[in-house]
């Protein structure tokens, strides 16, 4: 654990579990070119009156708004002031889109919530990497988000984005990969490298893998355990048909699509708690999950 810093040990180094904490409300996205300062908190940030709107109806339309900048603080050429992507986590085809507009007010955001592609957006078919570095947020985010961001944007040029908070400060370093929206904490540099290569091939890489944005902690935990015990890494290839609570434990049906064929699961994730045995300067109790059943219901389908 770094000096200064309060979050429990493990957190920043992979040793204590994050799986299933994914952002839970970020299915649609708004990201906003601004080279900064940043404020801890975005209606306080120093923006045009007309950003700071744009952000409170995305809000109230239950769009995440991010403000995102290039790590070498270039800003990105366009022919209009305000540089944006609008995207969609939801589902299996997600997407994202670029715009420049000439006013924020020229971005219909009731076309990105009907899961439309707003007019004056185009398609893109690259993926977009954010890595936090919200050090007004807190300062682990820019401890360990900084040289991630640096490091990857020389291996992915283009393609890279610093942001603000995503969620989860206590496993910084944060990267989130879009259209997706999979999310990955407590990154290392090859870690960050590794899951993005892996993101451009349509695969994950379960190591410090957080979850899928969107999608409920439990259903994320049912997925993890899904993919650890059959191998199947493909972004696309596992998925929560229906899940129920029983008491304290969730009941999953996971179905798994894999070249081999179509397979269903029985899973029963419980609530368990991490308690790192570093005394009481940092008892910080991570919530997680823990399998209690995984049961196959169908044969492979051929």
């Amino acid at each position: 654990m770094s000096k200064g810093c309060d979050h429990a040990a493990g957190l920043h180094t992979g040793d204590a579990p994050v799986l299933a904490s994914a952002t839970v409300g970020a299915r649609r996205w708004l990201l906003i070119e601004h080279n900064g300062p940043w404020a801890a908190y975005l209606p306080e940030c120093r923006l045009p009156e007309s950003v700071l709107a744009l952000i409170d109806r995305a809000t109230a339309l239950g769009i995440r708004s991010q403000l995102i900048r290039r790590p070498d603080r270039e800003t990105t050429p366009g022919p209009r002031a305000l540089h944006v992507f609008v995207g969609s986590s939801t589902g299996s085809d997600p997407w994202l889109a670029e715009a420049w507009l000439d006013h924020p007010d020229d971005l219909d955001l009731g076309a990105l919530v009907d899961g439309a592609l707003p007019e004056s957006c185009i398609l893109v078919s690259e993926p977009v990497f954010l890595v936090c570095t919200h050090a007004k947020r807190n300062a682990c985010c820019a401890r360990f988000g900084l040289p991630i961001a640096r490091s990857l944007s020389r291996k992915q040029p283009g393609n890279v984005w610093e942001t603000t908070h995503v969620g989860g400060d206590r496993y910084a370093a944060n990267l989130v990969c879009l259209p997706h929206g999979l999310y990955y904490g407590s990154m290392s540099e090859a870690a960050a490298i590794a899951a993005a290569h892996a993101y451009r091939d349509g695969k994950i890489v379960l190591d410090r893998f957080r979850g899928r944005a969107g999608l409920p902690e439990p259903s994320q935990a049912a997925e993890h355990f899904v993919r650890s015990h059959t191998g199947e890494l493909s972004v696309g290839g596992v998925a929560v048909e229906s899940s129920r609570s029983e008491g304290d434990s969730t009941v999953c049906v996971v179905q798994t699509n894999a070249p081999g064929g179509t397979s269903r699961f029985r899973v029963v994730v419980e609530p368990s708690v991490f308690a790192a045995p570093c005394g009481l300067a940092c008892a910080e109790e991570i919530t997680t999950y823990r399998l209690a059943e995984l049961k196959q219901l169908t044969p492979a389908l051929t």
